[in-house]
């Protein structure tokens, strides 16, 4: 199978107490002063961002005109256990004005074309709610 890049994302970053990450384009350029979440929240922003994306193709698919306001609300949390770290994560799908089992069935089908939701498929337990 061959493939088309579509765009790439290229950052620099350092540790420690003056640590930072920058995006090469100058799009980002954040303080990471540890400890800081900042991981978890850039990821938990660029899943959502994507996942979203995946929904509306997952709704064009089937023909589906999504009403205004989709919004996902991502939590991921770092945990400690007994294999050490490990993340987990919950995904709050808002598609308002949308019959309740439509939008489920497009949330659903959204984890299958969100590259995001493919990479992290059985490494990060995700709990995915229509709100």
């Amino acid at each position: 199978m061959s493939s088309k890049i579509l765009c790439s994302g290229n950052t620099h970053t350092t540790s420690g107490s003056e640590g930072a990450g920058s995006s090469s384009d100058g799009f980002l350029n954040i303080k990471l002063p540890q400890p800081h979440p900042a991981a978890e929240n850039l990821f938990g922003v660029a899943w959502s961002a994507c996942y979203m994306g995946a929904i509306e193709l997952a709704a064009s698919k089937r023909r589906i005109t999504l009403p205004p306001g989709l919004a996902v609300d991502a939590q991921i949390d770092l945990n400690l256990g007994g294999d050490g770290f490990f993340l987990t994560a919950r995904l709050d799908v808002s598609l308002p004005g949308l019959d309740p089992e439509v939008a489920k069935e497009l949330i659903h089908s959204a984890h299958g074309i969100c590259p995001y939701s493919k990479a992290i498929h059985g490494n990060i337990a995700v709990e995915t709610n229509l709100v």
